[in-house]
């Protein structure tokens, strides 16, 4: 089986690597379509969208016995749903509301795999880490911010980047909070036998 990541993510990128799967990026271009609220639900809906996209353009390419798995990620803050930030200010703003407490961030996966002559078949999880930051001053959030890192990533900080000076503590799959629970999913991909 040939296994797609339907994600350009560097990080997912390094994940499955480090679990040693072999796969091929097609990143999906659906227009994102969010139609539900709780965190879980909408990980779990996007994943679904950028699944089905490249699972149907690999159909229509004639591929066969292949794998794709879509992701997405956000954080989850005092209700609120934290994205990529837009700007600097917005990066600002996400980092002082994770202040004070903890998060949760949650990734949505969903596995699609076709076989010969078979219509495609779908599953769909998510996973939640709990994240607690230590406070940051307003200098340590504007000198983050200015390291340009938090720009690409849901809740504008990368676990994994300068942001760990500031990471407290974590209950559950740190990997999840990179942007992709590789455990679980080798798990799923076990289980289906398409690992």
């Amino acid at each position: 089986m040939k296994i797609y990541l339907a994600s350009a993510s560097p990080r997912r990128k390094e994940l499955l690597k480090q679990v040693g799967i072999s796969f091929k990026v097609m990143p999906s271009t659906v227009e994102e379509n969010i139609t539900k609220e709780k965190p879980d639900e909408v990980v779990e809906e996007l994943s679904y969208q950028k699944a089905v996209d490249v699972c149907g353009k690999l159909a229509a390419e004639g591929k066969e016995d292949f794998v794709v798995i879509g992701a997405d990620t956000v954080v989850s803050a005092w209700g609120k749903i934290l994205g990529k930030p837009v700007d600097k200010e917005d990066a600002s703003r996400m980092l002082k509301d994770l202040q004070g407490g903890s998060h949760q961030v949650y990734t949505g996966v969903t596995l699609a795999w076709k076989y010969k002559d078979m219509q495609p078949m779908f599953m769909t999880f998510s996973e939640c880490t709990d994240v607690t930051m230590y406070a940051m001053t307003d200098e340590e959030i504007q000198g983050y911010v200015d390291s340009g890192e938090p720009m690409d990533k849901a809740g504008a900080y990368a676990i994994q980047g300068l942001c760990a000076a500031h990471i407290q503590g974590i209950c559950g799959d740190y990997n999840n909070v990179v942007g992709l629970p590789v455990g679980r999913l080798c798990q799923e991909l076990k289980r289906r036998g398409l690992l």
